[in-house]
């Protein structure tokens, strides 16, 4: 946690979550913090979850308190143990160590207990109706909810049924268990909410012991109580489960801890919810959970953004009491100022055209050595092979150019990247009339570093034809063709919006040194943008994914 608070931003104004911390620790409402992250291991973590990791346990180091990774593992339908492992990894690839590993599974048995508590009170009862029944007499905003015909059980009955509900002598969806609360009351969530279900399923750490599991809101402020958390920051939408979140803790005269609420992240051209992605997994509209177009923690490493540039985007988008969207080109621009300082530089031709030097030596080759790093002193150099024949980007060369175009053109002339100043002799085309290569003559004098140094307007890169490596690009781009998504019309499906052309994939040559690169973070294609192997990547079948342009694109 040391290296994280040396790269800590610097000091400005404190946000309300940092007040209302510091007005308790000055006050002695509490001598330290603990706060927690409590994920559902039901899909695998996203750009979101990743600022409320980063406020968390950016919180507690701040203030030399501790994090609980705890997770919500209430529902054994959709949790699997697979889950539980990549959030583990997510965390810990941010940077971030908690101090306790738990989860809501481990409180079962007191959350049951609390549970007959809550019976015996008079506060909670057995409800025959179903989940579709009592959502349907909830009643709305303007007309309170029809009281259950169930409702004024004896305390006896009550407790009879609950314990053959744990026992497994009913079916799924005959019965649950209620809060006895105010069928009136203006906040929904108030009306006898509902505590226990019956799931017969097998949960990943209980295996079969139970057949009753606690709804979220029934566990998660129990669950808090339980670990003594000081500040449970949640996001906005739970502003409105905090009521019921204290009445529970009220009623059972339990640890007070406290929920404070903060803006959710939403991020332009990007979806949130877990079941869409989970969606868009399962009918192959991209290739896993780790897809680099994919908001996902695991998505975002595929493509290259850094632990660093997560971080410095939570911090940049801030903390705040209301919802707002936020750009893309932020997140984009986080991991490029990042890369810029701590990438190695090599060139690549991604869409290549031949260019012959004519008046080079057939045969002969010389060597570059620019810096791996401008920024990195003790990066070192790499060596750069040159050669008569090299390619050229494409884009690169125009017959006819506009005004203001200062790259390659008949006549014209252009600095080779580290290297000579060539001028175009002659254009060779095929039978469609499309470029197939380009003569030039090179100026010798004009090599860096010979004393004779003349300038000229364009500087190109280039990779020597002769020992190019060639290399599987795969460039990636935004997802969704809408910008806010989570406010598309009532009669469109989301996957309307889902872009055609977010994937293409390139063959394009390297120069020899970057195959070799074993930097584990992204690389800057000189003039391009940045790269990083992705896992497919073989010796054989090089394979690189565009993490971000040099420049946004939008």
């Amino acid at each position: 946690m040391e290296e994280l608070k040396k790269d800590a931003p610097e000091a400005k104004g404190l946000n309300f979550l940092e007040e209302i911390i510091e007005n308790d620790l000055k006050s002695g409402k509490h001598k330290s913090i603990l706060t927690r992250f409590p994920p559902e291991p039901n899909g695998y973590l996203h750009i979101g979850h990743a600022k409320s990791i980063c406020l968390n346990f950016g919180l507690a180091i701040k203030y030399s308190g501790a994090t609980n990774l705890r997770f919500d593992d209430t529902n054994p339908v959709k949790e699997e143990t697979e889950y539980v492992d990549s959030i583990k990894g997510d965390v810990k690839w941010l940077g971030f160590n908690w101090a306790k590993e738990l989860y809501a599974s481990d409180y079962f048995d007191q959350l049951y207990e609390w549970a007959l508590e809550l019976i015996k009170k008079g506060l909670a009862y057995v409800d025959d109706q179903s989940q579709d029944e009592i959502r349907l007499k909830r009643g709305t905003v303007n007309q309170p909810g029809v009281i259950s015909p169930w409702r004024n059980r004896s305390i006896g009955e009550n407790l009879e049924l609950f314990t053959g509900m744990k026992e497994g002598l009913y079916k799924e969806g005959e019965k649950v268990l209620r809060a006895k609360i105010d069928m009136a009351h203006p906040n929904m969530l108030m009306r006898d909410p509902i505590l226990y279900r019956i799931i017969f399923a097998s949960h990943h750490r209980t295996g079969d012991k139970w057949c009753i599991y606690p709804m979220y809101d029934y566990a998660h402020g129990q669950c808090d109580s339980i670990e003594k958390i000081t500040h449970s920051i949640c996001t906005l939408e739970f502003d409105v489960h905090r009521p019921l979140y204290d009445w529970f803790i009220e009623k059972l005269e339990i640890f007070p801890s406290r929920q404070y609420e903060f803006a959710r992240l939403n991020l332009t051209y990007t979806i949130m919810s877990k079941r869409k992605l989970l969606e868009l997994v399962k009918n192959g509209y991209v290739s896993g959970w780790d897809d680099p177009r994919m908001p996902t923690i695991c998505g975002l490493r595929r493509r290259g953004y850094t632990p660093e540039s997560i971080r410095l985007f939570a911090d940049k988008v801030g903390v705040a009491k209301r919802d707002n969207i936020i750009d893309l080109s932020l997140l984009e621009w986080c991991v490029r100022e990042d890369l810029n300082k701590r990438s190695n530089r090599y060139m690549a031709v991604l869409d290549p055209v031949k260019l012959v030097i004519t008046n080079y030596p057939e045969g002969q080759k010389e060597y570059f050595t620019p810096a791996l790093n401008p920024g990195d002193e003790l990066a070192g150099n790499r060596s750069v092979p040159f050669t008569r024949e090299i390619y050229i980007e494409r884009a690169d060369f125009m017959e006819n150019p506009p005004k203001k175009y200062f790259r390659l053109q008949p006549g014209g002339e252009v600095r080779l990247k580290y290297g000579y100043i060539i001028k175009c002799e002659e254009v060779i085309k095929n039978n469609s009339g499309e470029v197939v290569e380009i003569r030039c003559s090179c100026d010798h004098n004009s090599r860096p570093g010979t004393g004779e140094w003349r300038s000229v307007k364009g500087t190109i890169h280039w990779v020597s034809v002769e020992d190019a490596q060639r290399c599987e690009i795969r460039l990636f781009d935004r997802l969704f063709t809408r910008s806010e998504m989570d406010s598309i019309p009532e009669d469109s499906d989301y996957k309307d919006y889902l872009n055609p052309d977010s994937l293409k994939v390139l063959e394009g040559f390297a120069e020899p040194d970057l195959i070799q690169d074993n930097s584990g973070i992204a690389v800057q294609f000189e003039r391009t943008g940045y790269f990083i192997k992705d896992i497919d990547f073989t010796p054989e079948n090089p394979v690189f994914n565009r993490t971000v342009e040099l420049r946004s694109a939008w």
